[in-house]
């Protein structure tokens, strides 16, 4: 990769906030120092936000070797053309969710041909996805899906802490349901191999949190520790992989933010995610583990609330867009 990689940006709902932070981040001339950035969307949705950074004008594309790698400049390929009723910040519209999915799409089949060298998504509504006719719970199964990839594994990360996840989006009273020493194991080495592979560590230092307050205390506060996770570790080890655990939960991320570990799993959603946004509220990435392509994103919602209102933050975008960078040529780095 001599050259900088191409790198295909989703627009997100076209109601959301997914137009305004792909102005504002694309504002920046860094980020084209570092790749060729091609936005998939349409026209008029970026287009309203045109005079609200320092990007002069839209050249629209058919192919993504097209893609000059202008500052000033947005490369699009308008996967779609939306009239103006789907265009409103703030109301969302069957349309633009049906857009929104196809832009996905798009970039995922680009980046299976090798088109782009990564894919980065700005935020949907899962709700709005199934109303579009979609029935997944959002980006990642259906990305997952797409690909044909049966293992694959969530995480978000910052510089200072990284965070995968065995359970993701469901009840919290389903979580001990859903803990089961396989998907340990499964995530365990869906993330090792990530880690060694896009992350460029040699050998990757991996903890698991508990599910119980302090990890258990010997089976005081729950079974899950001693009967599921201590269990899946040391069949971990025995696999090769340098993981530790489970810790107990109020302790672990501030050990691995410290530096002794390169990422922590953690049983549920919130588990991880409070703590990585804490430290990461404005710069944490979402990053689909295990997928043959390159998949990073936002790690924040479609903001209805302040679209259309010039207040979107871009620094997750920006964030995403040089993962994806650092990613790519990794993992080019890796191939044998």
């Amino acid at each position: 990769m001599s050259t900088r990689p191409i790198i295909g940006i989703t627009m997100g709902d076209p109601a959301g906030v997914g137009p305004e932070i792909v102005v504002k981040a694309l504002s920046d001339p860094a980020l084209y120092k570092i790749c060729r950035p091609m936005v998939l969307g349409d026209h008029g949705a970026i287009a309203a936000w045109l005079n609200k950074g320092d990007i002069c004008s839209i050249r629209e594309i058919s192919h993504p070797l097209q893609a000059s790698g202008t500052a000033g400049q947005i490369d699009l390929i308008p996967v779609c053309r939306l009239n103006s009723d789907c265009l409103v910040p703030g109301l969302p519209s069957t349309e633009g969710g049906a857009a929104m999915v196809e832009c996905i799409l798009a970039a995922v089949d680009m980046a299976l041909q090798q088109k782009i060298a990564a894919m980065v998504t700005c935020p949907i509504s899962k709700v709005l996805m199934q109303q579009a006719g979609y029935p997944y719970e959002g980006h990642t199964r259906l990305i997952a899906e797409r690909t044909g990839t049966r293992d694959y594994v969530m995480m978000l990360a910052g510089e200072k802490l990284r965070v995968a996840l065995v359970t993701i989006h469901c009840a919290l009273k389903d979580v001990p349901f859903l803990i089961q020493r396989e998907g340990i194991l499964k995530t365990i080495a869906v993330t090792y191999k990530a880690l060694a592979q896009d992350f460029a560590l040699k050998t990757p230092r991996i903890a698991l949190a508990g599910l119980n307050p302090h990890a258990g205390e010997e089976g005081l506060f729950g079974k899950e520790e001693a009967e599921i996770i201590e269990p899946a570790v040391r069949e971990a080890v025995r696999r090769g992989y340098s993981v530790q655990g489970p810790f107990p939960p109020d302790t672990i991320f501030h050990r691995a933010v410290s530096g002794n570990f390169d990422a922590v799993i953690a049983m549920y959603h919130d588990q991880g995610l409070i703590p990585l946004k804490l430290l990461h509220f404005s710069d944490a990435i979402n990053v689909t583990l295990g997928l043959p392509i390159i998949r990073t994103s936002v790690d924040h919602g479609t903001a209805y609330d302040i679209a259309g209102k010039g207040a979107a933050d871009p620094s997750s975008l920006k964030a995403a867009v040089r993962m994806a960078v650092m990613m790519a040529r990794n993992r080019l780095n890796a191939e044998p």
